[in-house]
């Protein structure tokens, strides 16, 4: 690789996770949207479509590599029904039905302790005690700016829903999952050509059960169509090429670590748009957080 090339990739190694964290953080400002008008489920299984085609199209008109045998296709699509369909669909089904977003974004944020826990089995990563220092702190920093909100949620308001709190958790178990997945089976392929198959598999899971719990609910009003765009555009195709890229190019175990960033970009997301509380405690949690995930990412 010549100075330039070598340039080029230090630069986006850099950038790459601070655009991903920034627009994956979305998703939980555009859920509270998105459920205003639509099931959370046809908002997704509509989402799924248009990445696909879209996707797909890029692909085909870049001339972009498909898989070669029946096996490739089968990894790619059921990789996609682990990291967006499970993921997304038991993460905002919970929400939707009366989980705290608080409590939604600490336990989908605990999956670098279970991607950590779990490298060395499945992925053959060994994990370092700076990496574990880093993971601590940045479920301490997490601890901090969630804090004030678990504090002040009511427990009665969580026993009705109680068992949300199993399919919001099997949501980050199955993007766990869906990260070693793709890290052992999708090591090589073009990632568009991957990607838009990856949307058809979770657009195939998520038809049956958006037809029977949700009766294909959605209203095309300009909120919905503007969730839509964004969602699409910005989380479905940016930010997870983006993740895929994470993960093709570096350890699972450390890709993961920049979920933790996620809740505290998106308590600032909602401090701006909707005029959340962030008070000192939280800011700390922010730095603590953001130190966490430098530590543990650091090679």
């Amino acid at each position: 690789m010549n100075k330039r090339g070598a340039e080029s990739s230090s630069w986006a190694t850099k950038i790459i996770p601070g655009v991903f964290v920034l627009l994956w953080s979305t998703g939980w400002i555009v859920a509270h949207y998105a459920s205003i008008d639509a099931g959370v489920l046809t908002f997704l299984l509509f989402r799924y479509a248009a990445a696909a085609v879209l996707l797909a199209f890029f692909a085909i008109a870049s001339g972009a590599a498909w898989p070669r045998s029946a096996r490739e296709w089968g990894h790619a699509l059921f990789s996609g029904v682990l990291i967006h369909a499970l993921y997304l669909g038991c993460i905002w089904w919970a929400i939707s039905h009366g989980v705290p977003a608080s409590i939604s974004a600490l336990l989908a944020s605990l999956q670098p302790i279970l991607t950590a826990m779990l490298a060395p089995r499945l992925a053959g990563e060994r994990i370092g005690p700076l990496q574990w220092v880093g993971i601590s702190l940045g479920l301490l920093g997490l601890l901090f700016v969630l804090g004030p909100k678990l504090a002040s949620l009511d427990p009665a308001e969580l026993n009705p829903v109680s068992w949300l709190l199993v399919i919001n958790a099997m949501g980050m178990i199955a993007l766990t999952l869906g990260t070693f997945y793709q890290k052992r089976n999708l090591r090589s392929g073009d990632l568009r050509s991957v990607a838009a198959l990856q949307f058809v598999g979770a657009l195939v899971v998520t038809i049956p059960f958006a037809v029977f719990l949700e009766g294909l609910r959605i209203d095309f009003t300009l909120n919905t169509i503007l969730s839509l765009a964004w969602s699409v555009g910005a989380i479905s195709i940016v930010s997870v090429a983006l993740l895929l890229w994470l993960i093709r190019t570096g350890e699972v175990s450390r890709s993961a670590q920049l979920i933790y960033l996620v809740p505290p970009a998106a308590a600032l997301q909602a401090f701006l748009l909707f005029g959340e509380s962030l008070g000192p405690l939280q800011i700390l949690g922010m730095i603590i957080t953001t130190l966490g995930v430098a530590l543990a990412v650091r090679r």
